[in-house]
C-alpha cells in the first residue's frame, strides 16, 4: 500500500540539450517516482533498448573519471542513481515507449516469442540500470489482437517482477493510458489493471492543430473530454481511485490567427522548442492576458496583438486538479515533463502541488543490484 500521494515527472533523455534540463535540475524532494523517457523497442525482435546512449549511459558527470571499458555506469542514470541514495523516497521507472516509438509495440504484443525477448530484456534493463521498476508507453492498440496482447505483455512483465523481487517493496508497473474514448474502450481495462501497480492517465492534449476550432488541452470538467470524463471512465471499469494518476502538462497548446475560446484558427502558434507549444515557464507570453474558465476548469491566454491563444494548466488549475484528486481519493499526479515547468519554488506546479498533497508516497527505492553489468553499480558506487 502507498503511504501517500504520488507526485511522478517524467525527465526526458533529450532535455539535457537545447533545453538543459539536467538531472540536477530536478525537484527530488518533491516527486515520489521519476519516469525517464525513453527506452526503444526493436521492431524485428522485440527487444527493449536504450534511445540514446550518450545521454543515458555514457554522459561523463561531475568528477567521473574518463572511462570507456564500459565496465561502469556514467550518463543520466548513474547521475539518477546517485539521486536515489540521496532521496531514498524517489523510484526510478524507465518508460518504454512513447509516440515516436510506439508503432514497434504493434507487432511484438501479439508474437508471443517477441514478448518473451521485451520482457527479458526490460528485466535485465532494470538490473543493469538500477531502476526501480517499468512504464509501458504504447499509443496506441489498434484492435482486439493487439489489445489483448498488450495485456499478455503486463502480464509476463508482473511475473518477472515479481520472481526478481518476490517479498517486501516489489518492483512497480504502470503504463500510460489514453484519455479518450477511441483510444480506450479498445482496452481490456479490468484485466491489465490486475497486473499494473497504478495508472498515469494522459489527461492532456484533449485539443490541438487537428481539431477546427480552439479548445482546452486539460480541462478538469465538461464534455465530451475532461480530466473527470476520464478518470469516471477508468473507475466504472473497475480500477481503484488510488492507483488512478493524474496528467497534468508543464506546456501549452498554440494557435494561431484565432478570435480566442472556441472560435477557428489557422495554423499552430508559436512555441519555446517547436512550434505550437510553450513551456509553462514561458506562459501567458508578455502580450497576452490570462483567463480563467469556471465551467470547465482550465486556464488559457490570448493575446489580442498577436491573435494567438495558448491552453495550458497555470498554478492554480494544478491546485484545483490538487484539491479534485485528494477530494476523490485518487493516486496523485504526474506531469509531462519536467524541463517545462519553472525553477522558482514559488512558481513551480510539481512543487506546489505535493506542498498541496502534504503527504506523498514514501515506500524506499531500491539501491542493491548485484546483477547490473557495472562495477560501479553493483557496488552502490562505492
Amino acid at each position: 500500500m502507498s503511504t501517500g500521494f504520488r507526485n511522478v515527472g517524467y525527465f526526458t533523455n533529450w532535455g539535457i540539450y537545447g533545453r538543459d534540463y539536467q538531472v540536477e535540475n530536478i525537484p527530488a524532494a518533491y516527486l515520489t517516482h521519476l519516469l525517464y523517457a525513453f527506452a526503444d523497442v526493436d521492431a524485428a525482435t522485440g527487444r527493449v533498448k536504450l534511445s540514446d546512449s550518450w545521454a543515458d549511459e555514457q554522459k561523463p558527470g561531475n568528477g567521473d573519471p574518463y572511462d570507456d571499458s564500459g565496465r561502469n555506469l556514467y550518463g543520466n542514470l548513474k547521475q539518477i542513481y546517485h539521486l536515489k541514495q540521496r532521496n531514498r523516497h524517489l523510484k526510478l521507472i524507465m518508460s518504454i515507449g512513447g509516440w515516436t516509438y510506439s508503432p514497434n509495440f504493434h507487432a511484438m504484443v501479439v508474437d508471443p516469442s517477441m514478448r518473451s525477448t521485451f520482457v527479458q530484456s526490460a528485466i535485465q534493463i532494470l538490473q543493469d540500470y538500477a531502476l526501480d521498476g517499468l512504464d509501458i508507453d504504447y499509443e496506441y492498440p489498434g484492435n482486439a489482437e493487439q489489445a489483448w496482447g498488450y495485456v499478455e505483455l503486463l502480464r509476463e512483465l508482473r511475473t518477472a517482477l515479481d520472481a526478481l523481487h518476490p517479498n517486501n517493496n516489489p518492483y512497480e508497473l504502470t503504463i500510460a493510458a489514453p484519455c479518450g474514448a477511441s483510444t480506450y474502450e479498445i482496452l481490456y481495462v479490468g484485466e491489465m489493471d490486475k497486473y499494473l501497480s497504478f495508472w498515469n492517465l494522459m489527461t492532456y492534449d484533449f485539443s490541438g492543430s487537428w481539431d477546427s476550432h480552439t479548445a482546452h488541452q486539460s480541462n478538469l470538467r465538461g464534455q465530451p473530454m475532461s480530466v473527470e470524463t476520464a478518470v469516471n471512465w477508468y473507475r466504472s471499469r473497475g480500477v481503484a481511485g488510488d492507483k488512478l494518476v493524474v496528467g497534468m502538462p508543464l506546456y501549452g497548446r498554440s494557435f494561431a490567427s484565432t478570435n480566442g475560446l472556441g472560435h477557428p484558427f489557422k495554423g499552430v502558434g508559436g512555441g519555446s522548442w517547436e512550434a505550437g507549444n510553450y513551456d509553462y515557464k514561458a506562459l501567458p507570453q508578455p502580450d497576452a492576458q490570462e483567463y480563467f474558465d469556471g465551467d470547465r476548469m482550465a486556464s488559457y491566454s490570448y493575446s489580442t496583438s498577436s491573435k494567438e491563444f495558448v491552453t495550458y494548466d497555470n498554478i492554480d488549475i494544478a491546485l484545483r486538479k490538487a484539491e479534485y484528486i485528494k477530494s476523490n481519493n485518487l493516486g496523485g499526479g504526474m506531469y509531462w515533463e519536467l524541463s517545462g515547468d519553472h525553477q522558482q519554488t514559488n512558481r513551480s506546479i510539481v512543487v506546489n502541488v505535493a506542498l498541496n498533497f502534504g503527504r506523498l508516497d514514501g515506500i524506499n527505492n531500491h539501491l542493491e543490484y548485484p546483477h547490473s553489468r557495472f562495477e560501479n553499480i553493483r557496488s552502490g558506487l562505492n
